[in-house]
């Protein structure tokens, strides 16, 4: 069988984006198939893998999935790369909503063909000693540091990661660090994935309004510097919560492809 696929990244963050509306992603060993077609050494290469299907009500449906095969929480860089791979298409044109896993979401196209994807609304940031924890989609555990270019990242996200209260299930690990008025810079090890990735959205968002509870920053939106380029945070501070949360930055298409399933 062959699986015709695109590849798109936003700010580094890479994805295998497969139409599926005609159903033609074969269901059976998805998990080792997406985990082959995901890996540098022996696949395309990604962050993570997403099918785009049709949906009765939205524009599409996104099925998101990390490096590992299982399938995921939502994708805040892999929903604009979503949207940008719908326009190409022509299911959309610049403004658009679709579903991830069961919540809607909306996203527009702006005149600099970024894509500005308005996120779910957050109820709460929690404050530790050491540390933020905030849900954005995706559970994100936000540490600020002096200078996020010397953090170990790999081997302090890994031992987060896993360390109480996630355990196996896990959370993604941010290292941030303030770089100027309303900028920041960040690093994220991504569980699935299991390593750094060079951005990902819900984790900047998550530094966003980490960073504005603890009063590190005072408004919007916010600048986020990744090691795969510049993303934007917007909001609107409401109680202990936030709403009107966009993400905005690239998404663009990186190649064509044919993968053969033996």
């Amino acid at each position: 069988m062959t699986i015709t696929f695109e590849k798109y990244q936003g700010a580094g963050n890479d994805f295998v984006m497969i139409d599926n509306r005609r159903k033609n992603f074969p269901e059976k060993n998805s998990q080792k198939n997406i985990a082959t077609l995901c890996n540098r050494h022996f696949g395309i290469g990604s962050d993570g893998l997403i099918l785009l299907e049709d949906h009765p009500t939205a524009d599409f449906e996104m099925r998101y999935f990390n490096s590992d095969g299982h399938s995921s929480s939502m994708c805040g860089n892999g929903g604009r790369c979503a949207v940008a791979f719908a326009s190409s298409l022509g299911m959309i044109n610049d403004k658009t909503q679709f579903v991830v896993n069961g919540a809607v979401y909306h996203a527009a196209i702006n005149s600099d063909a970024s894509i500005s994807l308005q996120m779910q609304d957050v109820n709460s940031v929690t404050q530790f000693d050491s540390h933020c924890f905030v849900d954005t989609g995706s559970p994100h555990h936000v540490a600020f540091v002096s200078d996020v270019g010397t953090v170990a990242v790999a081997e302090k996200g890994r031992k987060i990661r896993y360390g109480k209260p996630y355990g196996s299930a896990g959370s993604n690990v941010n290292f941030v660090s303030v770089e100027g008025k309303n900028l920041l810079a960040i690093r994220t090890y991504e569980r699935g994935v299991e390593a750094e990735t060079l951005a990902c959205g819900t984790g900047a968002v998550a530094a966003a309004l980490a960073a504005f509870k603890v009063q590190k920053v005072n408004k919007s939106p916010v600048t986020i510097k990744a090691l795969g380029g510049d993303l934007e945070v917007f909001f609107k501070s409401e109680g202990e919560g936030f709403t009107q949360i966009v993400l905005r930055g690239p998404a663009q298409p990186v190649y064509k492809g044919r993968w053969y399933e033996e």
